[in-house]
């Protein structure tokens, strides 16, 4: 059986619907339901939806033996897992935006409003650039709106959220996109299994 972790959402919708198209299909994926958990027997395939900030956690831990995860997420948190594939989609990049009439006043630290914080600090780090950062969850673009940071470092897709609150982005930090993880024992002893999906995969895409 290949325990496979999904993110809750579109991008978990997507990849379903990939996955089913190549030979993992599960009819009870395909129900009105509030299950987490799915199992086809026949094709030997097993999916968890879990949070999309939780699902390399599910394959770190050996509950998953692989999961479809953000770029983003793995750069914020640099879990122990093999990162196998760019599956192309979930197309967005981690950028700093601020509110258009900005201007950065270099003598003292930077404020920065984000939720990933680890990402914000290497990328700040690599500039020099001294930073205070505010640790936000949601509604982060309200952050510099109110005064209570000079800019944010947040997900950016088509940039419309932004432009409706009078925010553009200042700079790329890095593009993102789906990636296919693998929990490294499940990739040693499931290895067959891993590579007939990565095959699969790659000729769909």
């Amino acid at each position: 059986m290949l325990n496979i972790a999904l993110p809750k959402g579109r991008l978990g919708d997507k990849v379903y619907k990939i996955l089913a198209s190549i030979g993992y299909d599960c009819a009870a994926m395909e129900e009105d339901n509030r299950k987490l958990l799915f199992e086809n027997e026949a094709r030997g395939v097993r999916y968890f939806l879990v949070k999309p900030s939780d699902v390399h956690v599910y394959v770190e831990q050996g509950a998953a033996d692989v999961g479809v995860v953000g770029k983003d997420i793995l750069l914020e948190y640099e879990p122990d897992i093999y990162e196998l594939m760019d599956l192309g989609f979930g197309k967005c990049r981690l950028a700093v935006a601020a509110k258009n009439d900005y201007y950065e006043d270099t003598d003292r630290p930077l404020r920065v409003a984000t939720k990933f914080v680890n990402v914000t600090k290497k990328y700040y780090a690599s500039k020099n650039r001294e930073i205070e950062v505010v640790r936000l969850n949601g509604s982060i673009e309200l952050a510099p709106i109110l005064g209570l940071t000079d800019v944010i470092v947040d997900i950016v897709e088509t940039g419309t959220t932004l432009k409706e609150n009078d925010l553009s982005v200042y700079e790329d930090i890095v593009p993102v996109s789906a990636r296919l993880i693998a929990n490294k024992a499940s990739y040693k002893f499931k290895r067959d299994a891993v590579d007939d999906l990565i095959g699969r995969l790659k000729e769909k895409l």
